[in-house]
């Protein structure tokens, strides 16, 4: 339930991260200045006594996360692939958040498969294992079906989970608000939206049917790609707290030295991940949201799989095209068309000067160019556009939040692998394919095809709504501007006219 008693969880934070001794931890990563340290530390002391303790055999980091509950490891994952951002040791530390939580007893995981797939376990699989990988939200069993002897992954949500995270977003709600009322120049980032879309993905990942959904979908999407593959989905033993996938064995992608001792090019996998997750994100408007290392295994052969499809996002065709249009400029230097493409999309107020936006672009992306390769971060890159686009009084896109971020995680596991990786070397070829695919007159073609074929459907109700047009006029004349008819007139006679070019366009083709 939202309201203010949730200021006693943000309060409770603050007071965890002062007595974990997390608090001096997080303000050194992030180089934070003398007055935020002095800020932090004099209103957190005196509450110290309100934080939760923890397990005091963590380091202080992911002490505090995982004290604090599902949506702040879910924080603390992200961090965990940023370690131009945190720094080496940090980023080890809360590589722990991925997949080796303290497990929940594996009776109340059987029991919980037997309600939610209606039979016992002794019915389903000949075994079943003690859990191989704990995570915020659920955790995944080793199992054997029983009679085929397939292994399979199943995977069964932690209980009182939902709680839980309401509880959290519960209270972010309240930041959020309370931040939109004391410092109002926030609010073109929509902090409240911005929960609302973090409720809203955090709402699916706890029904796994819908996990389900989305692994078949990848898996159709993704079944072309060479060196990249989507364990195959049990539908029948998969229900709302329980999935079945099958078993894939190999490496954890964080595992560079066993990646390496194995023979595996690990410069080539940081790259594939990379390429993987823009020709998914720009083909399919598909992509995995949640690509840390504990989501994505190197196989025996050397093959990519992804696992936990909780996190999914989807951008429409509109807005693919903006984003390789934006990214395509920023590798070709061409400030001037980057610019354009956010006034052509609404993405910066159109009172702005195009001139002044394409130069203030250039500050962000020369120094970027400059770079030595390892240097080079996709992170600091939207850093910069973000000061930028609050000069320019640009809204937060919502819907490319999800996509920004995962592009951030991408990057880090990338570089993990892969330290002197050029982002920007490995984006081109993948971005230009698009571009000539979409941009141009084949593009154009498809796109009035498209059209078209959506007329036609309404082919049949037009005599209806011409009528229905008609009737209107004639029940209100005194409202209608004496061109107005005409006008009406003009645009259902040239949607008539449309339909027809298309039956005609459609016999040609």
């Amino acid at each position: 339930m939202r309201g203010p008693h949730n200021i006693l969880r943000l309060i409770r934070t603050g007071a965890t991260l002062e007595r974990t001794g997390a608090m001096g931890v997080v303000l050194e990563a992030f180089n934070a200045p003398a007055s935020l340290r002095i800020a932090a530390r004099v209103l957190g002391w005196p509450f110290k006594w309100l934080g939760y303790k923890g397990d005091p055999e963590q380091p202080p980091a992911t002490r505090a996360l995982t004290a604090l509950g599902p949506a702040y490891i879910k924080f603390g994952q992200l961090l965990s692939t940023r370690p131009d951002v945190v720094g080496d040791e940090l980023a080890l530390q809360l590589r722990v958040l991925q997949d080796k939580l303290p497990p929940f007893p594996t009776d109340i995981a059987k029991a919980t498969v037997a309600k939610e797939l209606g039979l016992p376990v002794e019915e389903l699989f000949s075994e079943f294992s003690e859990p191989v990988a704990a995570a915020s939200i659920a955790q995944v069993h080793k199992a054997k079906l029983l009679g085929t002897g397939e292994e399979v992954a199943v995977k069964v949500l932690r209980p009182k989970i939902e709680r839980a995270f309401r509880r959290d977003i519960d209270a972010f709600f309240l930041a959020a608000r309370m931040i939109e009322t004391l410092a109002p120049s926030t609010r073109r980032l929509r902090p409240t939206e911005v929960i609302t879309h973090f409720e809203g993905v955090v709402m699916g990942e706890l029904d796994l049917r819908l996990e389900t959904a989305s692994a078949a979908e990848f898996a159709a999407n993704t079944a072309g790609d060479e060196g990249f593959a989507v364990p195959e989905v049990k539908w029948a033993l998969s229900s709302r707290r329980v999935m079945t996938l099958a078993w894939v064995g190999g490496f954890s992608s964080g595992d560079v030295k066993a990646i390496e001792a194995a023979g595996h090019d690990t410069s080539a996998l940081g790259e594939r991940i990379l390429t993987m997750f823009l020709r998914h994100a720009l083909r399919d408007g598909y992509f995995h949201a949640d690509m840390h290392q504990g989501n994505l295994k190197v196989a025996e052969d050397g093959t990519l799989v992804a696992l936990d499809f909780g996190i999914m996002g989807r951008i429409d065709e509109y807005t693919r095209r903006v984003y390789a249009e934006i990214l395509f400029g920023f590798i070709r230097k061409d400030y001037r068309r980057v610019a354009e493409v956010h006034f052509e999309a609404g993405y910066v107020p159109a009172d702005r000067d195009v001139d002044e936006f394409a130069r203030a672009l250039r500050a962000v992306g020369e120094p970027i160019f400059g770079m030595d390769a390892s240097r080079i971060s996709m992170g600091r890159l939207l850093s910069y556009l973000f000061e930028v686009t609050e000069r320019f009084g640009m809204e937060t896109r919502t819907e490319l939040i999800l996509l920004q971020r995962t592009m951030v995680v991408v990057e880090g596991v990338s570089r993990s692998l892969s330290p002197n990786i050029n982002i920007w070397t490995v984006s081109q070829p993948i971005v230009e394919s698009y571009i000539a695919e979409s941009i141009g007159p084949k593009a154009l073609i498809r796109d009035l095809g498209r059209t078209l074929r959506v007329v036609g459907r309404f082919g049949p109700r037009l005599p209806q709504i011409v009528e229905a047009a008609l009737i209107q006029q004639q029940a209100t004349p005194k409202t209608i501007k004496p061109n107005s008819w005409l006008k009406k007139g003009a645009l259902v006679l040239a949607g008539s006219g449309l339909l027809a070019v298309g039956v005609l366009v459609g016999l040609a083709l």
